[in-house]
């Protein structure tokens, strides 16, 4: 068996903990990718609080990473040896009907990504005899993974690890909440509530699109002062204070959109941002919270009247392979801020550290860099 190192929970709620795992073999249509670095997501904080209940523990963490491919297994057409690749949190088969149909984020082996386990049920990971799960079927907190052939994207060798590890997850759903859930066209007024890993990035897009008024809003100082740096116009620490801002601009009517990217998504936040749109106007649901939370403080006739609408999102609605592609063409292009949104590297020992320092406010994203032994 090969050996590695990973953070995984043992417990739900619980801390990260670094064990020892034995990997199988890659089977057929899977690869073994040695993980060089790997993105702090707040959605693997919310399986470690329970907010996002998993079914296999221990769980390896982490679902935003990039790496070398080191084997494959039979049947794998699209990965070599020695290829450079992002993980994919949503797999994409390229056969049901979400993908035939061009929504590969909504794939239908994504019912497998908090299982833990690969699409037939079985592991790749064991710990002291037990079966070890994959956060999204990859794991990218572990410093070697065998995962499917379609949770990988190859990407150019002259991309930085740590640097295409955003690509994963923060980086698409961002951008994609703007470009696709919201529609934000040149000239319009764009509220993004939450301004981390993912929100940032929904400002990077409304910017580039050519809103007129990008508006952040972030109790954290420190984010709001780095908002401006990604394309932000205002900035807010609160919603109402932003929404009031909005209708100034607006001739009374409110903003364009409001995408949510708070980081433990309520109810409430949804209502707050359904009142600071305006006719007609969207509000994008990116953020999540607590599984169990259902209900929304919102006017149902204010919402009929004006023809709102609130629209969900996973992978910000784009087909992860192509949008890996775009935005790794937007970087290299120099039209597409990634560095920057790199706070502090950390060790993987450091994972407990790390989203501290997330809940803190210090960090827009965190990447853990892979020892290269």
């Amino acid at each position: 068996m090969i050996r590695t190192r990973a953070a995984a929970l043992l417990e739900q709620p619980g801390k990260w903990q670094v064990i020892d795992v034995e990997l199988d073999e890659p089977k057929a249509n899977e690869v073994l990718v040695r993980f060089k670095a790997a993105g702090l997501c707040h959605s693997d904080d919310h399986a470690s609080t329970g907010d996002m209940p998993v079914a296999q523990l221990p769980l390896i963490g982490g679902h935003e990473g990039a790496g070398v491919v080191e084997a494959v297994g039979p049947g794998v057409r699209s990965l070599a040896v020695g290829d450079h690749v992002v993980a994919q949190f949503v797999p994409s088969c390229g056969r049901c009907v979400a993908c035939a149909s061009g929504r590969g984020n909504l794939c239908d082996l994504g019912i497998y990504a908090l299982s833990g386990s690969m699409a037939d049920g079985t592991y790749r990971a064991h710990h002291n005899g037990s079966d070890v799960g994959q956060m999204t079927m990859v794991g990218t907190f572990a410093e070697r993974a065998v995962v499917p052939e379609y949770s990988l994207s190859k990407i150019d060798d002259d991309i930085p690890f740590h640097v295409a590890a955003l690509l994963s997850c923060g980086v698409p759903t961002g951008w994609g909440s703007a470009e696709y859930a919201a529609e934000v066209k040149a000239g319009e007024t764009v509220i993004v509530m939450g301004v981390g890993g993912v929100g940032m990035n929904a400002v990077q897009a409304a910017a580039v699109r050519g809103a007129a008024h990008v508006i952040a809003v972030d109790p954290v100082a420190y984010k709001r002062e780095r908002a401006v740096e990604f394309g932000a116009t205002h900035t807010f620490a609160d919603i109402d204070e932003a929404a009031d801002f909005a209708r100034s601009v607006t001739g009374g009517q409110g903003a364009n959109s409001a995408i949510v990217t708070v980081g433990v998504t309520t109810g409430q936040h949804v209502a707050q941002a359904v009142n600071a749109i305006g006719k007609f106007g969207t509000v994008v649901v990116t953020g999540i919270g607590d599984i169990k939370d259902e209900g929304l403080p919102i006017n149902l006739w204010m919402l009929s009247m004006m023809q709102k609408r609130i629209q969900g999102v996973i992978f910000g609605m784009g087909s992860p392979a192509f949008e890996i592609q775009k935005l790794a063409a937007l970087y290299k292009a120099g039209r597409l801020k990634l560095d920057e949104l790199i706070t502090t590297t950390y060790k993987l020992d450091e994972v407990n550290q790390a989203y501290a320092d997330m809940h803190a406010g210090r960090n827009i994203r965190g990447v853990i860099l892979h020892n290269e032994d």
